[in-house]
């Protein structure tokens, strides 16, 4: 998803808790995940969008779902953790580069007391990542990659570190990035594949959902979980709500088992 860049920040006019209209940026400033992390591994948020019939993509793309308000909500919310998590193939289809490209928002992290850029966590099992993906050709980009494999990429100029495994391990990658390398807070951006792992290894704490007034029919393609192998459902709790033209902004707590189940 890139970035909105020169255009004016949109009002979002809030239901729930209490009536009012803000900003993105003015609604992310009460957001302090790192102070939610617990000592076994970072506070974890994922931040989807999807259409009124379920669909997380369309043709694979976020691109045709997404509005103005959610672009400015999506890079809003890099501005108040320490890493930025994504799956590989999200990452190829979107073609990700800088986590945060503005610099007035990397002047907003300085300010929470974060570093100018998130971490860029990648989960690659087979690591086939093309070497020209903007991301990894930033040299001002930190990169560490959760993977399974032995080698290493070639001909990238982020900076690029790896959490190996047998099979990739995601307990123990986070474990890994809250012990060794400091990290507080991760916003998860998917794909569904790599949600449906997170959501059924408990590894979720918080949900940011976009509902689009679209349907997308046999155009889109998969939820936001994929079919993640629940064994029973997982109660969400709303914080908050906003809307937009139609569009929803919700905010959930993620955990516990959902009422009858």
């Amino acid at each position: 998803m890139t970035a909105a860049r020169n255009e004016p920040p949109v009002a979002l006019r809030r239901v729930l808790p209490e009536p009012g209209e803000l900003t993105a940026d003015a609604l992310v400033q009460e957001l302090r995940p790192w102070e939610l992390a617990g000592a076994e591994r970072p506070h974890v948020a994922l931040n989807m969008v999807h259409t009124g019939d379920g669909r997380a993509s369309v043709h694979g793309r976020t691109g045709p779902i997404s509005s103005l308000a959610d672009r400015q909500l999506f890079h809003a919310l890099r501005t108040r953790v320490d890493a930025v998590m994504v799956g590989a193939g999200t990452l190829r289809v979107e073609r990700y580069g800088r986590m945060v490209p503005d610099a007035g928002r990397r002047e907003q992290r300085r300010a929470a007391g974060l570093e100018a850029d998130p971490l860029a966590i990648v989960v690659s099992g087979s690591l086939d990542l093309p070497a020209d993906l903007p991301l990894l050709q930033d040299p001002s980009s930190r990169v560490m990659i959760v993977t399974s494999t032995s080698h290493a990429l070639e001909g990238v100029r982020a900076q690029v570190e790896y959490l190996r495994s047998p099979a990739v391990d995601l307990p123990g990658a986070l474990a890994a990035l809250r012990s060794d390398h400091g990290v507080r807070a991760i916003l998860c951006e998917g794909g569904p594949h790599l949600n449906a792992s997170m959501l059924a290894h408990g590894l979720i704490d918080e949900l940011f959902l976009t509902t689009v007034p679209v349907l997308a029919g046999a155009a889109g393609a998969l939820s936001i979980s994929n079919g993640a192998p629940l064994e029973t459902p997982v109660a969400l709790t709303l914080r908050w709500m906003l809307e937009r033209e139609g569009e929803l902004f919700a905010r959930y707590a993620v955990g516990g088992a959902a009422p009858g189940s």
